[in-house]
Protein backbone atom coordinates (compact mmCIF):
# COMPACT_ATOMS: atom_id res chain seq x y z
CA UNK A 1 0.00 0.00 0.00
CA UNK A 2 1.30 3.42 -0.91
CA UNK A 3 2.62 5.19 2.17
CA UNK A 4 2.03 2.18 4.39
CA UNK A 5 4.34 -0.04 6.35
CA UNK A 6 5.88 -3.24 5.03
CA UNK A 7 3.68 -6.35 5.25
CA UNK A 8 5.50 -9.61 5.94
CA UNK A 9 3.69 -12.93 6.06
CA UNK A 10 4.97 -16.35 7.00
CA UNK A 11 4.78 -19.45 9.16
CA UNK A 12 6.41 -20.97 12.21
CA UNK A 13 9.60 -22.83 11.34
CA UNK A 14 10.31 -24.51 8.03
CA UNK A 15 11.06 -28.16 8.82
CA UNK A 16 7.83 -30.16 9.08
CA UNK A 17 7.31 -33.53 7.42
CA UNK A 18 3.67 -32.99 6.23
CA UNK A 19 4.83 -29.94 4.24
CA UNK A 20 6.93 -32.21 2.02
CA UNK A 21 5.02 -32.86 -1.17
CA UNK A 22 2.37 -30.27 -0.19
CA UNK A 23 4.38 -27.06 0.14
CA UNK A 24 7.83 -28.38 -0.71
CA UNK A 25 8.34 -30.18 -4.03
CA UNK A 26 8.72 -33.95 -3.88
CA UNK A 27 12.31 -35.06 -3.31
CA UNK A 28 13.52 -31.56 -2.40
CA UNK A 29 16.55 -32.15 -0.12
CA UNK A 30 15.75 -31.19 3.45
CA UNK A 31 18.84 -28.96 3.56
CA UNK A 32 17.24 -26.79 0.84
CA UNK A 33 13.90 -26.27 2.60
CA UNK A 34 14.82 -22.92 4.16
CA UNK A 35 16.14 -21.71 0.80
CA UNK A 36 12.86 -22.72 -0.85
CA UNK A 37 10.54 -21.35 1.85
CA UNK A 38 12.35 -18.01 2.15
CA UNK A 39 11.87 -17.33 -1.56
CA UNK A 40 8.11 -17.79 -1.35
CA UNK A 41 7.33 -16.39 2.08
CA UNK A 42 8.52 -13.05 3.41
CA UNK A 43 9.22 -14.01 7.02
CA UNK A 44 9.48 -17.03 9.32
CA UNK A 45 9.08 -17.21 13.08
CA UNK A 46 11.81 -19.42 14.55
CA UNK A 47 10.54 -21.64 17.36
CA UNK A 48 13.78 -23.51 18.17
CA UNK A 49 15.13 -20.53 20.09
CA UNK A 50 12.27 -20.92 22.59
CA UNK A 51 13.49 -24.36 23.65
CA UNK A 52 17.26 -23.91 23.65
CA UNK A 53 20.26 -21.88 22.57
CA UNK A 54 21.50 -21.90 19.00
CA UNK A 55 25.10 -21.33 17.91
CA UNK A 56 26.36 -18.11 16.27
CA UNK A 57 27.27 -20.09 13.14
CA UNK A 58 23.69 -21.36 12.94
CA UNK A 59 22.27 -17.84 12.87
CA UNK A 60 24.91 -16.85 10.30
CA UNK A 61 23.97 -19.86 8.16
CA UNK A 62 20.28 -18.92 8.25
CA UNK A 63 21.19 -15.38 7.23
CA UNK A 64 23.31 -16.61 4.33
CA UNK A 65 20.68 -19.02 2.98
CA UNK A 66 17.87 -16.46 2.65
CA UNK A 67 17.17 -13.50 0.33
CA UNK A 68 18.49 -10.10 1.33
CA UNK A 69 15.04 -8.71 2.20
CA UNK A 70 13.92 -11.74 4.21
CA UNK A 71 13.31 -11.34 7.95
CA UNK A 72 13.26 -13.84 10.80
CA UNK A 73 11.37 -13.30 14.01
CA UNK A 74 12.55 -15.26 17.02
CA UNK A 75 10.69 -16.76 19.93
CA UNK A 76 12.70 -15.81 23.00
CA UNK A 77 13.79 -18.55 25.42
CA UNK A 78 11.21 -19.98 27.80
CA UNK A 79 13.84 -19.79 30.54
CA UNK A 80 13.29 -16.02 30.56
CA UNK A 81 9.49 -16.01 30.54
CA UNK A 82 8.38 -19.19 32.34
CA UNK A 83 9.33 -18.07 35.81
CA UNK A 84 7.53 -16.81 38.89
CA UNK A 85 9.51 -13.57 39.17
CA UNK A 86 10.03 -11.99 35.76
CA UNK A 87 12.25 -9.34 37.35
CA UNK A 88 14.87 -12.08 37.81
CA UNK A 89 15.09 -12.92 34.10
CA UNK A 90 18.09 -10.69 33.40
CA UNK A 91 20.70 -13.45 33.20
CA UNK A 92 18.55 -15.53 30.81
CA UNK A 93 17.95 -12.50 28.60
CA UNK A 94 21.66 -11.71 28.51
CA UNK A 95 22.55 -15.30 27.58
CA UNK A 96 20.02 -15.23 24.75
CA UNK A 97 21.53 -12.15 23.15
CA UNK A 98 25.05 -13.48 23.69
CA UNK A 99 24.19 -16.73 21.86
CA UNK A 100 24.70 -15.27 18.40
CA UNK A 101 21.28 -13.74 17.68
CA UNK A 102 22.88 -10.62 16.22
CA UNK A 103 24.51 -12.76 13.49
CA UNK A 104 21.16 -12.41 11.69
CA UNK A 105 22.10 -8.71 11.26
CA UNK A 106 19.52 -6.87 9.14
CA UNK A 107 17.39 -10.02 8.91
CA UNK A 108 16.57 -9.94 12.61
CA UNK A 109 12.92 -9.07 13.04
CA UNK A 110 10.84 -8.83 16.22
CA UNK A 111 11.59 -11.03 19.21
CA UNK A 112 8.51 -12.68 20.69
CA UNK A 113 8.48 -13.10 24.48
CA UNK A 114 5.70 -15.65 25.00
CA UNK A 115 4.18 -16.33 28.43
CA UNK A 116 2.32 -19.34 29.76
CA UNK A 117 -1.47 -19.17 29.87
CA UNK A 118 -1.31 -19.36 33.68
CA UNK A 119 0.88 -16.24 33.98
CA UNK A 120 -1.19 -13.37 35.38
CA UNK A 121 -0.50 -9.67 34.99
CA UNK A 122 1.55 -8.26 37.86
CA UNK A 123 2.18 -4.60 36.93
CA UNK A 124 5.30 -4.16 39.06
CA UNK A 125 6.96 -7.40 38.00
CA UNK A 126 6.03 -6.99 34.35
CA UNK A 127 7.41 -3.46 34.24
CA UNK A 128 10.67 -4.77 35.73
CA UNK A 129 10.81 -7.43 33.01
CA UNK A 130 10.21 -4.96 30.17
CA UNK A 131 12.97 -2.73 31.58
CA UNK A 132 15.40 -5.67 31.15
CA UNK A 133 14.84 -5.93 27.39
CA UNK A 134 17.61 -4.09 25.51
CA UNK A 135 16.46 -1.46 23.04
CA UNK A 136 19.61 -1.93 20.95
CA UNK A 137 22.82 -3.94 20.80
CA UNK A 138 25.97 -2.61 19.13
CA UNK A 139 23.95 0.18 17.60
CA UNK A 140 21.33 -2.16 16.09
CA UNK A 141 17.79 -1.35 17.20
CA UNK A 142 15.77 -4.27 18.54
CA UNK A 143 12.04 -4.86 18.30
CA UNK A 144 10.27 -6.70 21.11
CA UNK A 145 6.77 -8.12 21.24
CA UNK A 146 5.14 -9.80 24.25
CA UNK A 147 2.57 -12.59 24.06
CA UNK A 148 0.50 -12.80 27.25
CA UNK A 149 -2.08 -15.58 27.34
CA UNK A 150 -4.12 -14.69 30.43
CA UNK A 151 -7.21 -12.44 30.54
CA UNK A 152 -5.70 -10.32 33.32
CA UNK A 153 -3.54 -8.59 30.68
CA UNK A 154 -6.60 -7.06 29.04
CA UNK A 155 -6.23 -3.79 30.89
CA UNK A 156 -5.20 -0.23 29.95
CA UNK A 157 -2.38 -0.47 32.53
CA UNK A 158 -0.74 -3.22 30.49
CA UNK A 159 -1.12 -1.21 27.27
CA UNK A 160 0.53 1.76 28.96
CA UNK A 161 3.52 -0.35 30.01
CA UNK A 162 3.93 -1.79 26.52
CA UNK A 163 3.90 1.71 25.02
CA UNK A 164 6.32 3.02 27.64
CA UNK A 165 8.89 0.38 26.67
CA UNK A 166 8.02 0.43 22.93
CA UNK A 167 6.97 -3.23 22.95
CA UNK A 168 4.36 -4.74 20.68
CA UNK A 169 1.62 -7.07 21.88
CA UNK A 170 0.90 -10.25 19.94
CA UNK A 171 -2.50 -10.04 18.25
CA UNK A 172 -3.90 -13.57 18.71
CA UNK A 173 -6.24 -14.39 15.85
CA UNK A 174 -8.80 -17.22 15.69
CA UNK A 175 -7.66 -18.76 18.95
CA UNK A 176 -8.82 -19.35 22.52
CA UNK A 177 -6.20 -16.96 23.88
CA UNK A 178 -7.18 -13.41 24.91
CA UNK A 179 -7.10 -11.00 22.01
CA UNK A 180 -5.47 -7.60 22.46
CA UNK A 181 -5.55 -5.85 19.09
CA UNK A 182 -4.41 -2.43 20.31
CA UNK A 183 -1.27 -1.11 18.54
CA UNK A 184 1.42 -0.17 21.07
CA UNK A 185 4.50 0.44 18.90
CA UNK A 186 5.65 0.92 15.31
CA UNK A 187 4.65 -2.57 14.12
CA UNK A 188 1.85 -5.12 14.38
CA UNK A 189 2.63 -8.75 15.20
CA UNK A 190 -0.27 -11.10 14.47
CA UNK A 191 -0.32 -14.85 15.06
CA UNK A 192 -3.31 -16.33 13.24
CA UNK A 193 -4.17 -19.76 14.62
CA UNK A 194 -7.40 -20.98 13.03
CA UNK A 195 -6.45 -22.88 9.88
CA UNK A 196 -8.61 -25.94 9.23
CA UNK A 197 -8.07 -29.31 7.58
CA UNK A 198 -11.35 -28.94 5.68
CA UNK A 199 -9.99 -25.95 3.72
CA UNK A 200 -7.42 -26.66 1.00
CA UNK A 201 -5.48 -23.52 1.94
CA UNK A 202 -6.28 -23.65 5.64
CA UNK A 203 -8.83 -20.85 5.44
CA UNK A 204 -11.80 -20.14 3.19
CA UNK A 205 -11.43 -17.47 0.52
CA UNK A 206 -13.63 -15.16 2.61
CA UNK A 207 -11.43 -15.59 5.68
CA UNK A 208 -8.25 -15.11 3.65
CA UNK A 209 -9.73 -11.90 2.21
CA UNK A 210 -10.59 -10.74 5.74
CA UNK A 211 -7.10 -11.27 7.13
CA UNK A 212 -5.47 -9.74 4.07
CA UNK A 213 -7.66 -6.65 4.42
CA UNK A 214 -6.76 -6.38 8.10
CA UNK A 215 -3.06 -6.52 7.23
CA UNK A 216 -3.55 -3.70 4.73
CA UNK A 217 -5.42 -1.59 7.28
CA UNK A 218 -2.71 -2.14 9.89
CA UNK A 219 -0.07 -1.20 7.34
CA UNK A 220 -1.88 2.06 6.60
CA UNK A 221 -2.13 2.85 10.31
CA UNK A 222 -5.75 1.94 10.90
CA UNK A 223 -7.51 -0.34 13.38
CA UNK A 224 -9.54 -3.09 11.67
CA UNK A 225 -13.09 -3.80 12.76
CA UNK A 226 -14.09 -7.12 14.27
CA UNK A 227 -11.14 -7.40 16.65
CA UNK A 228 -11.02 -7.04 20.45
CA UNK A 229 -9.52 -3.79 21.73
CA UNK A 230 -8.79 -2.69 25.29
CA UNK A 231 -8.14 1.04 25.01
CA UNK A 232 -9.03 4.05 22.91
CA UNK A 233 -8.23 4.13 19.19
CA UNK A 234 -4.65 5.42 18.69
CA UNK A 235 -3.69 8.04 16.09
CA UNK A 236 -3.29 6.79 12.53
CA UNK A 237 0.34 5.84 11.94
CA UNK A 238 1.69 3.53 9.20
CA UNK A 239 3.09 0.35 10.74
CA UNK A 240 5.07 -2.64 9.56
CA UNK A 241 3.05 -5.84 9.81
CA UNK A 242 4.29 -9.31 10.70
CA UNK A 243 1.58 -11.93 10.25
CA UNK A 244 2.24 -15.60 10.90
CA UNK A 245 -0.14 -18.47 10.21
CA UNK A 246 0.58 -20.62 13.26
CA UNK A 247 -0.96 -23.72 14.86
CA UNK A 248 -4.46 -24.71 13.70
CA UNK A 249 -4.15 -27.35 10.97
CA UNK A 250 -0.41 -26.86 10.60
CA UNK A 251 -0.09 -28.88 7.38
CA UNK A 252 -1.99 -26.19 5.44
CA UNK A 253 -0.37 -23.13 7.03
CA UNK A 254 2.19 -22.47 4.26
CA UNK A 255 -0.59 -22.51 1.65
CA UNK A 256 -2.60 -20.04 3.70
CA UNK A 257 0.45 -17.78 4.03
CA UNK A 258 1.03 -17.90 0.26
CA UNK A 259 -2.61 -16.97 -0.36
CA UNK A 260 -2.31 -14.00 2.00
CA UNK A 261 0.88 -12.84 0.30
CA UNK A 262 -0.94 -12.88 -3.05
CA UNK A 263 -3.78 -10.80 -1.60
CA UNK A 264 -1.55 -8.16 -0.01
CA UNK A 265 0.85 -7.47 -2.87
Amino acid sequence: MSGGGKIRIGIGGWSYEPWRGMFYPDKLPQKLELDYASRRLTSIEINATYYGSQKPETFAKWRAETPDDFVFSLKAPRFATNRRALAEAGASIDRFFASGVMELRHKLGPINWQFMATKKFDPTDFEAFLALLPQSIDGVALRHVVEPRHDSFRTPEFLALARKFRAGIVMAGDSNYPQIADPTTSFIYARVMGSRESEERGYSDADLDKWAERAKIWSAGGTPEGLAYVGATPPVEPRDVFLYVISGHKAHNPLAALALIERTR
